[in-house]
């Protein structure tokens, strides 16, 4: 069967171009999973309903791989999952079918790609602690913070100034919510710039 997902960030965007794509590449309407919600939100109920609806055989299709996954290695993860139901997924704006042979290469080499991202964000995060450490830094701890959140909290600000990683990212990596983000920054002092603030998921 073909299944489509089509997702809009807001609730006042229109999901009509990705559907009219959606059935133009064999959807039916009923068995497209439409959903108004951030890509930065963890819980997407109709993503999930989607996934757990797979069967063996069957192609789940999208407008664009930003339409299913909001990092690399999100994306990594759900395809991954998609397959472990037996289903694979085409991308329609990107070139991604893991129905074939190419198709699954190219997601062999994405899934190489988020594994090489997590080593070299491992080995800047080791570094900036072990930087700020020897540099006698405290690390900003609050009263009462665990050893855990004094180190997230040093390792919060080296990838923050380090820029390399979104807003997002820096909260996935370190499994914080965006306010706790933020509280670590200011604890540590960081000037916090209005355009981070409103970054878009």
């Amino acid at each position: 069967m073909i299944i489509g997902y089509a997702r809009v960030s807001t609730k006042d965007q229109n999901l009509a171009l990705q559907i009219d794509a959606l059935e133009k590449a064999g959807c039916d309407k009923e068995n497209i999973f439409q959903e108004k919600v951030s890509g930065s939100k963890a819980n997407r109920p109709e993503l999930k309903k989607m996934i757990g609806q797979l069967r063996k055989g069957d192609v789940v299709v999208i407008w664009k791989l930003d339409r299913l996954g909001r990092s690399l290695r999100d994306l990594v993860n759900l395809v991954t999952e998609i397959q472990a139901k037996g289903a694979e997924l085409k991308s329609l704006n990107d070139q991604i079918d893991t129905t074939t042979a190419h198709g699954k290469l190219t997601f062999h080499l994405f899934a190489a790609l988020s594994e090489f991202e997590r080593d070299i964000i491992s080995e800047r995060t080791r570094a900036g602690l072990e930087s700020a450490r020897a540099r006698g830094r405290k690390g900003g701890r609050p009263k009462g913070l665990s050893k855990e959140a004094k180190d997230k909290a040093i390792v919060a600000e080296t990838l923050y100034k380090q820029g390399q990683m979104s807003i997002n990212e820096i909260c996935d990596h370190l499994s914080i919510s965006r306010s706790t983000l933020y509280k670590y920054l200011r604890y540590q002092r960081v000037k916090i710039s209005m355009y981070n603030k409103k970054e878009p998921s």
